[in-house]
């Protein structure tokens, strides 16, 4: 019996080394890595208002105060077309080259103004020498200055007519880009015939270095909008790249085909990223008077009908949390309850942490 009672207590003092091992195993669990960490990047859980999102469709347009449509002073037959549609040109750039005999007869206008200048000018001068020698009177003198006064008039006009219609020499008349920006419209061929009549436009040209979105929103969601709205604007062409603004313009009219009412946000398109008439989707954003715990909406993880979060203390002490969620917007998901403010949750790989940790 006092043999037994040695060998029970050493298998009694084995048996708890191992759970003891086991406890020291299961509290070690999961470790990120090094390299997993560099690549992981983390968010805190912050109280924030609150804010409504709601998505509408659009379209990006042009800058209507910067976009210029550009018509023919004259008629007659086109020499060159020198830009095509979507070519960048800059102020004072010639678009295309015009013969015009309507050009012959401003410059004739300019040249018997001139002349008759010269000759009222002449006039002037032999009334004044004839009225030093007694020949003629101070009326004849005063005529000869009214004549030149009028004769120096037409000549304004005429160089005023000219300056307008650009005309240096001969019947060339040319279309002068009159801004920077994009050729956006274009309706002129080499070898076309243009009536001096014509009410169409041959060019437009857009400066787009800022552009609007324009939204449709319908009746139903009037109310939803507001000026100073803070607007998120993505399009097809760039569907991962997002464009910031706010709407500054609300147009107060409802088109009868559509039910809609339009809205616009002005952005910034420096980078020329934005194309008009591109399709867009705009997602506008309010706060609310109520604050709750936030966090980036990327970092949720939904998994068997619940959301979850992936908490970071060390590297060494990462858990799993199951969160409640109260609202949540594209950018933001606002939690009411499972979380405490100012801890550190993963907002990438979290989804990969998250399936280590529960298997």
């Amino acid at each position: 019996m006092k043999n037994i009672i040695p060998i029970i207590l050493a298998a009694s003092l084995l048996s708890c080394s191992k759970k003891e091992e086991a406890v020291k195993e299961e509290a070690k669990g999961f470790e990120l890595s090094q390299t997993m960490l560099k690549s992981t990047t983390f968010a805190k859980v912050e109280k924030k208002f609150i804010e409504d999102e709601f998505s509408f469709y659009g379209k990006i347009s042009a800058d209507k105060n910067t976009y210029i449509d550009i018509f023919p002073l004259v008629g007659g037959n086109v020499l060159s077309v020198n830009v095509e549609l979507g070519d960048y040109v800059h102020k004072g750039q010639v678009l295309a080259t015009i013969r015009s005999t309507e050009l012959a007869e401003v410059q004739k206008d300019v040249s018997d103004a001139k002349t008759d200048l010269r000759v009222a000018e002449n006039n002037l001068r032999v009334a004044r020498e004839m009225y030093e020698g007694k020949l003629n009177t101070e009326k004849d003198i005063k005529e000869a200055q009214a004549d030149v006064q009028r004769a120096r008039d037409a000549v304004q006009r005429s160089n005023a007519v000219s300056t307008v219609y650009n005309v240096k020499k001969g019947n060339i008349y040319s279309v002068i880009s009159p801004i920077n920006g994009y050729i956006v419209h274009k309706d002129i061929n080499k070898d076309m015939e243009l009536r001096s009549d014509r009410s169409d436009n041959i060019f437009d040209v857009a400066n787009t270095r800022n552009v609007w979105a324009i939204m449709n929103v319908n009746e139903a969601d009037i109310d939803k909008i507001h000026l100073g709205m803070k607007a998120q604007v993505s399009t097809l062409s760039y569907p991962d790249k997002v464009f910031y603004g706010k709407i500054d313009k609300i147009f107060k009219i409802i088109d009868p085909a559509t039910n809609a009412m339009q809205a616009r946000v002005v952005l910034d398109n420096t980078q020329g990223l934005l194309i008009p008439e591109s399709k867009a989707t705009i997602r506008v954003s309010s706060a609310e008077n109520e604050t709750a715990l936030s966090i980036p909406s990327k970092a949720v993880i939904f998994d068997d009908n619940r959301y979850f979060v992936v908490v970071y203390k060390t590297q060494a002490d990462i858990q799993v949390k199951e969160i409640k969620i109260l609202k949540q917007n594209t950018e933001n998901t606002y939690i009411a309850s499972g979380l405490s403010e100012g801890e550190t949750i993963v907002t990438t790989n979290q989804l990969l942490i998250y399936r280590s940790l529960s298997n």
